[in-house]
């Protein structure tokens, strides 16, 4: 029998889906965009962000406060309409969100699989 200590915990797939980098990164926007249809995904997301941010070399570090932001910046964003439903605006500002949040994440995807930072991951824009 091999000794406790010495054996992996888990697969390595799943250790590398966990790690900080590029797989977890891609893993997150990818939660974020199924997010859009069952809330918590997005949910699971922003805390492997949070937690893998400090780990992460500057690149990688760059596309988790794209996300944090998205996640945070989105959640306000979906009060906002949420509260403007009751006059009629709210349901257009929710398709503009939609939209908002998968233009973002297709975005970090892209350059993710290229492997750049994210020029400016403090914007409210795209």
């Amino acid at each position: 029998m091999s000794d406790p200590e010495t054996r992996p915990a888990g697969d390595g797939q799943t250790q590398r889906l966990l790690d900080p980098g590029v797989p977890n990164i891609q893993m997150i926007y990818i939660l974020y965009l199924v997010g859009l249809v069952f809330g918590l995904t997005a949910l699971v997301g922003v805390i492997l962000a949070y937690m893998n941010r400090g780990k992460a070399d500057p690149m990688a570090a760059s596309h988790y406060t794209y996300l944090i932001r998205t996640f945070w910046i989105g959640l306000l964003y979906a009060l906002v309409s949420a509260l403007l439903m009751m006059v009629g605006i709210g349901f257009l500002l929710m398709i503009a969100l939609f939209v908002w949040v998968v233009i973002r994440c297709i975005k970090g995807l892209q350059w993710v699989s290229r492997g750049e930072p994210v020029a400016n991951p403090e914007t409210w824009l795209i």
